[in-house]
């Protein structure tokens, strides 16, 4: 028996990988639109068959895509209705009364009108350039709460910044101001026996975003809640690039000087924030919240400053990828400039395209890496564009000064893009993204000048310079392009 077992065993193992990897190429052809996608999975499979099935059916398969979808809903429907009834009315008055400033820019205000129902409003915005800057703002908002505080975060460590945070946190709890806080599960895996269990008995309602309870051979790492926004009684909000971190304050203590950009919002643009916030609330507590008009207090038509906001977000429940056509529009509409700063730079075809196509119609295209990333891999991927970028003419610059993580884009004078989406395809199609799209000279003048500032602490990557690169090198670059759709 023992040898007839011996005998067939390699014949059967044989048969179920083969029959293995053939269920797995269906499902890849079958569930995978990306092409891309598609290719890098395949390769994955046939090249390590056990090892690839596995990290496809773990990472690859969108299984809750419709359950998150389901969840994700506002419960006052006629509240709703009515909102976004007086959200269209008051963005096209704002279309018609300043058609001729906003031309330039009115295929992305169209865009993000009709694909991601993004209102346009009339806000008073604050360019916040790295955590010392962001968290002095920060704290005095939470100070001056008296109804409720949203807050939802991908990364969230312990240290002195959470620890004074959260301190005010629970204080206004114990005061009578509502407080409910998302936090990514893997992002903020750290805090979970520490500071969650601390504020929920202080009366905050805590909940992860899509609860991991197996690391390994986990589908939902795959979906992760990148946003980082605060929302202070319905009228000041906070969106950007920096986590709850002491890394993300330059005090001189940190080894590493760490560069990021964040905006402070006040005025209508935080009902977007609220809306989104809320629909994600729902998602995670699996309960749909009461919302009344005390959720959303400010009206579209009442003008609380001169920066025009829109608010683009992203998600792999979303129809489209909201994140990347916005960037897309924004690139191919440029009549002098783009300025991107990204720590993670992976794009797609159609974002690596539309670089292409921009720089060789002679507009000034530049791009802020960092000099390093904490992934090689990653990294590499990254530097597989380069060639062909600087062939078109594209001007690369590596931040040296340390740790350059600010997701920003500047259009021309007029438009900046904010937020916590990277120029990658993670951020594209799997990451739940936010991002403040702000019509304004002002906050494009400050925003420009501070990349100005950036270039100069970084190295400017030249063709000639490049080519000379060994092709060793260019072999390890072009096989982490392969895996690039999967990073």
């Amino acid at each position: 028996m023992n040898e007839l077992v011996l005998k067939y065993y390699p014949v059967v193992v044989t048969i179920l990988v083969v029959l293995v990897v053939l269920f797995s190429i269906f499902r890849i052809i079958r569930d995978t639109h990306n092409t891309a996608k598609t290719l890098a999975y395949l390769v994955l499979v046939i090249v390590v068959p056990v090892a690839g099935s596995i990290f496809y059916f773990s990472f690859g398969v969108n299984y809750r895509k419709e359950r998150m979808f389901s969840k994700k809903v506002i419960a006052n429907n006629n509240l709703y209705r009515q909102i976004e009834s007086r959200v269209k009315a008051s963005s096209q008055k704002i279309i018609n009364d300043h058609a001729e400033s906003l031309a330039n820019v009115s295929d992305l205000i169209r865009l993000l009108l009709n694909d991601s129902k993004a209102p346009l409003s009339f806000n008073a915005v604050t360019l916040l350039l790295n955590g010392e800057e962001k968290f002095k703002e920060v704290l005095e908002a939470l100070e001056k709460a008296e109804h409720f505080i949203h807050f939802e975060y991908y990364i969230i460590e312990h240290g002195t910044i959470a620890d004074t945070l959260f301190e005010i946190l629970v204080r206004k709890a114990r005061q009578g101001v509502t407080v409910r806080c998302i936090y990514d599960d893997f992002g903020s895996r750290g805090i979970k026996r520490t500071i969650v269990p601390v504020l929920k008995s202080a009366g905050i309602q805590v909940y992860p975003f899509y609860r991991i309870r197996l690391f390994f051979l986990a589908n939902r790492l795959n979906y992760r809640d990148h946003r980082k926004i605060i929302i202070v009684d319905g009228k000041v909000g906070f969106i950007g690039g920096i986590n709850i971190s002491d890394r993300y304050v330059n005090s001189g203590t940190n080894e590493l000087y760490w560069r990021d950009t964040h905006v402070k919002i006040e005025g209508p643009a935080v009902n977007s924030l609220q809306y989104h916030f809320i629909a994600n609330w729902n998602f995670c507590t699996g309960k749909r919240l009461d919302v009344d008009k005390s959720f959303f207090p400010l009206d579209f038509s009442a003008p609380a400053g001169k920066d025009l906001v829109q608010i683009s977000a992203g998600g792999p429940d979303y129809p489209r990828s909201g994140i990347m056509l916005s960037f897309f529009t924004a690139i191919t509409m440029a009549k002098e400039r783009v300025y991107i700063t990204s720590p993670y730079f992976i794009p797609n075809d159609s974002i690596f395209d539309a670089l292409r196509k921009a720089a060789l119609s002679g507009k000034d295209v530049r791009l802020l890496l960092p000099g390093f990333s904490d992934s090689r891999i990653v990294n590499a991927a990254a530097r597989s564009y380069f060639r062909e970028l600087l062939f078109s003419g594209v001007k690369i610059y590596l931040y040296k000064k340390g740790f350059v993580h600010a997701k920003t884009m500047l259009v021309d004078d007029l438009l900046s893009i904010v937020g916590s989406a990277n120029m990658d395809v993670r951020s594209f199609d799997l990451n739940f993204e936010i991002n403040a799209v702000v019509y304004s000279k002002r906050i494009n003048e400050q925003l420009q000048e501070a990349f100005l500032q950036d270039i100069k602490d970084s190295d400017e990557v030249t063709l000639q310079q490049w080519l000379k690169r060994g092709r060793r090198a260019e072999f390890i670059d072009s096989c982490a392009r392969l895996l690039s759709p999967l990073l």
